[in-house]
């Protein structure tokens, strides 16, 4: 991914915060020569992400067919894609102007392997539930539904990566003076969707920056 330098984090912890918020990740593998790829929540080593190597777990379903090689181990990509929103001219307040995307995303790249046994394989199901639903839900208690998870267990294909690059880009106006980076995040702020007002959140965290 080419991230030119005003749009580069070098902030690890705010990386890792945008893919734990944007937990469903597009696979990238190749097979035969021919891409392939899947939507498959993802989520960071359980255990801390703060060691090295990075681990990244994941689960898929075994009769997608991209599972025969995500389940022999391969070299893959992991896109996390976050907030993100059009910027029209109209909120710049000069001309000439061009419109614009403001966006937010994370590429990470490294080798998957399998997760063979079925209780790690269950381990993975369960901190998976439990990172989303803490996160996202409204605090279901996966415990009684136990039974019914190791129904599913068998068609479940978890997977771990060991992080070989990381490269995170938050293009959020920097290019822009403070004044009219402020007038782009006012106009996400107003907009109904979720994303933008994290997008406006997001972009007056990085006010205080200075400009590269």
């Amino acid at each position: 991914m080419y991230v030119p330098p005003m749009y580069r984090s070098h902030d690890r912890a705010e990386v890792f915060d945008l893919m734990a918020g944007s937990p469903l990740a597009t696979l990238i593998t190749v097979r035969g020569g021919t891409p392939e790829a899947s939507h498959v929540p993802v989520i960071l080593d359980p255990a801390g992400p703060g060691g090295e190597p990075l681990y990244l777990y994941g689960h898929m379903n075994r009769v997608n067919p991209q599972w025969e090689s995500v389940g022999s181990g391969c070299p893959a990509m992991l896109i996390f894609a976050g907030p993100h929103g059009y910027v029209s001219p109209t909120v710049y307040g000069y001309l000439p102007a061009a419109p614009t995307w403001n966006f937010t995303a994370v590429h990470a790249s490294g080798m998957l392997s399998a997760i063979d046994q079925a209780a790690e394989t269950m381990a993975v199901i369960t901190a998976t539930v439990k990172a989303l639903e803490g996160r996202f839900g409204a605090g279901w208690d996966m415990h009684e539904s136990m039974d019914y998870f190791d129904q599913l267990l068998p068609g479940v294909g978890a997977f771990r990566m060991e992080v070989q690059r990381l490269e995170s880009m938050h293009k959020l106006s920097q290019e822009q003076d403070p004044g009219v980076r402020e007038r782009v995040a006012d106009s996400f702020s107003r907009e109904d969707g979720a994303a933008q007002r994290q997008l406006a959140e997001l972009m007056r965290r990085c006010l205080h920056r200075p400009r590269s």
